[in-house]
């Protein structure tokens, strides 16, 4: 059987299985389509939210950004985990009390304000949109290679499989395929991850895998990755980060960012109580940690198994001809993420770090620069066959990263829906409207969020690379400072609250545009995106964590400033602090 047919079958499989739960979880009223009718057991919550959580940046980005920059990219694996240990203990529990069906709902309740509903729709939205573009993105990514497609046409694929099974399912059919989603990612990731572990080291679990001997060379695997990059010119893969200030914003951006990102919000209205609320938390972190705890040796095997594929014998001594490039090239090369140019006219692949630093010792050998450019992101799609593992693993880790990709893609979606037709449609533009038309309109909203995420994906805006810290920063500076201190704060109010959200929302997106050169400023073209220009030398991608101290500031200062909240309003936060129990969500 050829390889395309074995993609094909695992493919198509996983979604006629994802259309199937869909057919059998069809939603019936508003509660079953924003949150599955309240009645998710915890463990199935858990492993929805798994693979909520585990998007295409985990699956596929995650260790393609630290097999590119080693320990200094491990702020992803340590930021997106560390979000998910603030959402769990900080919000979750504490929002299913309060038992609303969105974020945007406790938001307006909270502060007593319509004013501030609308404000969080439209950070909601904003974030949530920048955030779908990746995700569909890479949907295409693994449709061009693995089914050969084009990736506007696999693209298309993608949103008529969520068409389906969301807008028909809404949250309930969105929960049970992504129950069936998280199996098909772990299984995905775990098996050709194992494999590598098998041939490069001998040891069957990958995390220990990354600290044991290297098999051929009989050196620790990380020193043995050291020793080929640095002849090449790249940073030691351990080297430790100067810059430790930003090197903490930036952690702490993605977690406070990723904690206010309500598609996972949303997923802990799905059950009956808050200490279900609470068990889910505990069971998503057992689910999550499989693929997290294994990333990080992901990231180091494929990095050498790479650089090994291009120098056989670990130096920099003999590169492959491009005539005796393996076949994974060749099948890569065809979609555009793998491409060479033979700048020395030896038939030879140079691949080196092309940078002023190394361009003395690369002169010295007759380097003319860097022959191959190699998307990182396509490093864990190409593991099995970087490493020639058999057919149906490729097929496998094929299936894994569209459920990745499309289990997130629907969350953010539902999200989306829900906060244009209970939020807005029904919280500001027509209250009296009929169940009936709710969740007509929540339908419509969900389709036109899906065509406008697809047109995205296909023609992504220029820094869409870039833009999903975008997200991030949106909801670290606006949405979780409103969250933290609509629990945790009796004193805050609706004055306070909208101000912290639109200063913190404004100083982000200016730090962000300005140095990303987004936005022109007469007279600040040096403001270029470098280190040496950024402010204390904090990235645009750090920013959102000091846009959520501002943001707490400003609220702090103006409700200091102006009356306290109604006395009502103190008591619902006393009561939503005490988690002593929970009824229904409840849309009124």
């Amino acid at each position: 059987m050829s390889q395309f047919a074995i993609n094909i079958m695992f493919v198509g499989g996983s979604f006629l299985l994802y259309i199937a739960i869909a057919i059998w979880a069809k939603a019936g009223s508003t509660s079953d389509f924003y949150v599955a009718g309240g009645g998710v057991h915890p463990i199935t919550n858990g492993a929805a939210i798994g693979a909520d959580w585990m998007s295409a940046a985990s699956f596929i980005s995650m260790a393609g950004l630290i097999a590119a920059g080693g320990y200094a990219n491990s702020t992803f694996l340590m930021g997106w985990t560390g979000g998910y240990v603030l959402l769990a203990m900080l919000l979750a529990p504490y929002l299913r009390k309060f038992g609303k069906f969105t974020v945007p709902e406790f938001i307006g309740d909270r502060f007593y304000s319509k004013n501030a509903r609308l404000v969080a729709v439209v950070c909601l939205i904003v974030a949530s949109v920048t955030y779908v573009i990746g995700q569909m993105a890479g949907a295409g990514v693994a449709f061009s290679r693995f089914l050969e497609v084009d990736s506007t046409l696999g693209l298309m694929i993608a949103a008529v499989v969520v068409f389906i099974y969301a807008v028909m399912g809404g949250m309930k059919g969105i929960t049970y395929t992504q129950v069936a989603q998280y199996c098909v990612l772990i299984v995905a990731y775990t098996i050709p991850a194992v494999f590598i572990s098998l041939q490069l080291t001998g040891n069957p679990i990958p995390g220990l895998g990354l600290f044991s001997t290297h098999v051929d060379s009989g050196m620790p695997i990380l020193d043995k990755l050291n020793q080929v990059i640095t002849d090449l010119g790249f940073n030691e893969y351990t080297a430790d980060i100067d810059n430790k200030l930003n090197m903490v914003l930036f952690t702490l951006s993605l977690m406070i960012g990723t904690a206010g990102l309500p598609h996972v919000i949303i997923r802990f209205f799905t059950v009956p109580k808050v200490a279900d609320a609470r068990w889910s938390a505990g069971w998503a972190l057992v689910f999550i940690a499989l693929l997290y705890l294994t990333a990080p040796a992901v990231a180091s095997m494929a990095r050498l198994n790479l650089m090994t594929t291009i120098y056989p014998d670990g130096t920099a001594a003999e590169p492959i001809q491009y005539d005796e490039r393996p076949n994974w090239i060749k099948e890569w090369e065809v979609t555009g993420l793998i491409q060479f140019t033979d700048k020395n006219e030896d038939g030879r692949i140079q691949l080196y770090n092309d940078s002023e630093a190394f361009a003395p010792t690369a002169e010295a050998r007759g380097w003319n620069g860097n022959e191959l450019v190699v998307n990182r992101d396509i490093l864990v799609l190409a593991n099995p066959e970087i490493a020639n593992l058999p057919g149906w693993v490729i097929g496998l880790i094929a299936a894994g990263g569209l459920a990745a990709a499309l289990s997130t893609a629907a969350g953010l979606l539902l999200a989306i829906s829900s906060a244009v037709s209970h939020d807005l449609i029904k919280g500001s533009i027509n209250p009296a409207i009929s169940e009936k038309g709710e969740l007509l309109a929540a339908r419509i909203s969900m389709a036109v969020a899906i065509v406008v995420a697809t047109w995205l994906g296909a023609n992504p805006p220029g820094f869409a690379a870039q833009v999903v810290a975008l997200a991030f920063g949106i909801a670290a500076a606006s949405l979780f400072p409103a969250l933290m201190m609509g629990i945790f704060s009796k004193r805050v109010n609706n004055k306070g609250a909208i101000a912290g959200m639109l200063t913190g929302l404004a100083f982000t997106l200016a730090y962000i545009f300005v140095y990303k050169g987004w936005l022109f400023i007469p007279g600040t073209n040096n403001l270029a995106d470098t280190p040496e220009n950024w402010v204390l030398g904090i990235s645009p991608l750090s920013i959102g964590a000091v846009g959520a101290i501002v943001n707490f500031a400003v609220a702090f200062i103006v409700s200091n400033a102006t009356e306290e909240p109604p006395v009502e309003i103190q008591e619902l936060v006393e009561s939503v602090r005490y988690p002593r129990g929970a009824g229904q969500a409840t849309d009124h």
